[in-house]
């Protein structure tokens, strides 16, 4: 069963006018939101975490080896749980310091250093960027199962989509990420269609979850049992955890949720009251929960009741439409176009202010040998937010249509994650250590930038990493072996 393209086009743009309708509303009563629902927001739009990697990403981790999926949840929990006096006091120190992004907390807490927030921002870019791209994959995955084409194909129609796609959120970006110059750096409009998109895709996951285990099968017992029976799932059944690769992968997790861009402006920049993270660190491991609780049942079933050479990343959409349930389809579809675009929106409205006001403002305000009126800083700041954003996205789809179908959604997010964690010593010592200075900070980047070329990208374009001799104890680590996958 396939649905027709308009049908496709039509749903998407309700939708999309749905979240503008959000948006709206909440620029226009930014300030009469409830005291009540307002952590309630704030702990939703944390949910910006789960993209369209853990949409579909995840299932298709399980599909291959049964706990691969777990570290992208597990390390989001353990450090709201066990360790959330770390966000805590990232937040009080960017409330005192009026801190806008993740490059200004870093050079303010190292003496300033405009050329560290430059180095920041452009390592940002570099890891966010193919992590849009991801994001670009996993709209066009959902269109092409839903229409019948080749999940990975990468001819005409495709482009044009993930083009289109890009177009679109540009345009919601830029009317919501850049209306107003904010020294706050709020967008409430913004926040509130993103904890809206939160529910929106947490409900469809648990809504195809929940037709799979108790419409197809008689709970999770059944499930298991017939998957365990399953002649088809015997090799499955024998692999073995990789402890020593999770715990890796689940540490890499960890200080992503620190150091990822979007992540520090909806924890950080965009918190109102300090206050709010106490039910946050609640309410966002919670969620992380019911979105990993039908994972392993989507893969187990995908694998037993769909034919050999299905995508796993596609099973959430696949499964629904072979069992003839075509508007489930589209609902999962919505819920993986809405883990998409939050991420997307908040990135590029992160990477925008870190490429304005770390890069382009110094530059500014050093050429201006007289006081300029505001009016014209304010419209000069938004255009170059504007224009950043557009270029920012045209980079991703770019790096879309170069990654193609050679990766999977689970091997650019983990490349990603490893290139944004090289922040993590940086924020750690900014954070609780007062005897670190930048010099050391350059050097750990520089190191760190290079292992991750080597071992992550080089592999990715095809380079036997085995051409440099002397250093196979960089390629045998797990990183590397996890992105090979």
């Amino acid at each position: 069963m396939t649905l027709s393209g308009g049908l496709i086009a039509a749903v998407a743009l309700v939708y999309m006018a749905i979240l503008f309708a959000i948006a709206f509303y909440g620029d226009r009563n930014r300030d009469s939101m409830s005291p009540r629902l307002r952590p309630w927001v704030y702990s939703l739009s944390l949910a910006v975490w789960c993209t369209s990697w853990t949409f579909f990403g995840a299932v298709g981790q399980a599909a291959e080896q049964l706990w691969a999926f777990l570290p992208i949840y597990l390390g989001p929990i353990l450090l709201l749980l066990f360790a959330p006096h770390v966000l805590q006091k990232m937040i009080m120190i960017s409330k005192q310091e009026n801190i806008t992004s993740i490059a200004d907390f870093i050079a303010a807490r190292y003496g300033k250093s405009q050329l560290l927030a430059v180095v920041v921002t452009l390592i940002c870019l570099v890891a966010v960027v193919p992590y849009i791209a991801l994001q670009l994959k996993g709209i066009v995955l959902g269109v092409n199962v839903l229409i019948g084409t080749n999940v990975e194909a990468t001819g005409t129609g495709t482009r044009d989509t993930a083009l289109i796609v890009s177009i679109v959120l540009a345009l919601f970006t830029i009317l919501f990420g850049t209306r107003n110059l904010d020294v706050t750096e709020h967008h409430r409009g913004m926040v509130l269609a993103i904890a809206f998109e939160s529910l929106v895709k947490l409900l469809a996951f648990l809504a195809v979850g929940a037709f799979i285990t108790y419409g197809l099968y008689n709970g999770f017992g059944d499930l298991f049992n017939q998957a365990h029976d399953a002649a088809e799932l015997s090799e499955y059944w024998g692999e073995t955890v990789n402890w020593s690769s999770m715990l890796v992968q689940t540490t890499v997790a960890m200080m992503a949720i620190v150091c990822l861009p979007r992540q520090f402006h909806v924890t950080v920049v965009e918190n109102i009251e300090p206050r709010d993270f106490r039910l946050a660190r609640w309410v966002f491991p919670l969620y992380l929960v019911l979105a990993a609780v039908f994972v392993v049942p989507i893969a187990l079933a995908g694998q037993m009741l769909l034919p050999d050479g299905v995508t796993p990343d596609s099973f959430v959409i696949s499964l629904p439409l072979a069992e003839q349930h075509p508007w489930l389809a589209m609902l999962a579809f919505i819920g993986g176009a809405s883990a998409a675009t939050g991420m997307v929106i908040v990135a590029s409205v992160a990477l925008s202010t870190m490429v304005s006001n770390d890069m382009l403002l110094p530059w500014l305000l050093r050429r201006q040998e007289a006081e300029r009126p505001f009016e014209a800083f304010r419209h000069w700041m938004l255009s170059v937010r504007r224009i950043s954003i557009v270029l920012i996205l045209l980079l991703a789809y770019v790096s879309y249509r170069l990654l193609g179908s050679t990766a999977s959604l689970a091997t650019i997010g983990q490349t990603a994650f490893a290139a944004i964690t090289q922040l993590a010593p940086a924020m750690v010592g900014a954070l609780y250590w007062k005897q670190a200075n930048r010099r050391g900070v350059f050097a750990g980047l520089a190191a760190g930038a290079a292992i991750w070329f080597y071992t992550l990208i080089l592999p990715l374009l095809g380079w036997p990493l085995e051409m440099f001799p002397g250093l196979e104890w960089l390629y045998g680590n797990h990183l590397a072996s996890a992105s090979a996958r």
